[in-house]
């Protein structure tokens, strides 16, 4: 459990419940960041916000029980399409910022640190395919 270091899998632990709670939120209607992103911000049908939240809890699953053994390749598509409407979501929130949007440097600054880093993260989940 513990063969890439005790940091490791607490980032792993992190990334999963992240997921999980964002796909869980998105499915009871209360928000998470992955509808919030598509509904407010992308303008996207609740619906295709909402199978958004299905990915993101499944993939958050499978990072769990990865964690232990199992690997899935099905993880690698999942988490390349969420890497995907992330990375858009960043743009998207770098250009309101330098549009003008009435947020302080240092909050973006922060919400693009935490958004870049769950890009990566979902990247490096993606990578695993190459096993």
């Amino acid at each position: 459990m513990f063969k890439d270091g005790i940091g490791v899998f607490l980032w792993k632990i992190a990334v999963a419940l992240y997921l999980i709670a964002n796909g869980v939120l998105g499915l009871i209607g209360k928000g998470g960041d992955f509808h919030i992103i598509l509904t407010n911000t992308m303008k996207f049908p609740s619906i295709i916000a909402t199978i958004v939240a299905v990915f993101a809890l499944v993939a958050g699953i499978l990072v769990l029980i990865e964690m232990f053994g199992q690997t899935f390749r099905i993880l690698d598509y999942i988490a390349l399409v969420l890497a995907i409407i992330w990375a858009i979501y960043i743009i998207i929130g770098i250009v309101s910022f330098i549009r003008g949007e009435n947020v302080s440097f240092w909050y973006m600054l922060q919400r693009l640190a935490v958004h870049t880093m769950v890009l990566g993260s979902l990247l490096i989940t993606a990578r695993k395919g190459n096993r």
